[in-house]
């Protein structure tokens, strides 16, 4: 099944310019982003979903932190940041 993706003319001139450098068909070059850009987003989702779960693991466990630790944490940490 074909699907047809209609591209502004700079996102257009982008994929033709990669597909160019490649020496590849620019409909595989599309192919190609596309897929690895759908693999990154699985692959983030997943990682989400294991963070949450620890969390909550960790949670029922009696381990965490209050809000003003986490905060004042957070303050430091970037603050320090900050003072180049």
């Amino acid at each position: 099944m074909a699907i047809v993706v209609t591209l502004n003319p700079e996102l257009e001139a982008l994929l033709r310019d990669k597909a160019a450098r490649q020496g590849q068909d620019v409909g595989l070059v599309a192919s190609e982003l596309l897929a690895r850009v759908l693999e990154w987003e699985e692959q983030d989702s997943e990682e989400a979903i294991k963070g949450i779960q620890q969390g909550l693991d960790d949670f029922e466990a009696g381990q965490f932190r209050s809000f003003q630790e986490f905060a004042d944490e957070q303050r430091r940490k970037y603050s320090n940041r900050h003072k180049g």
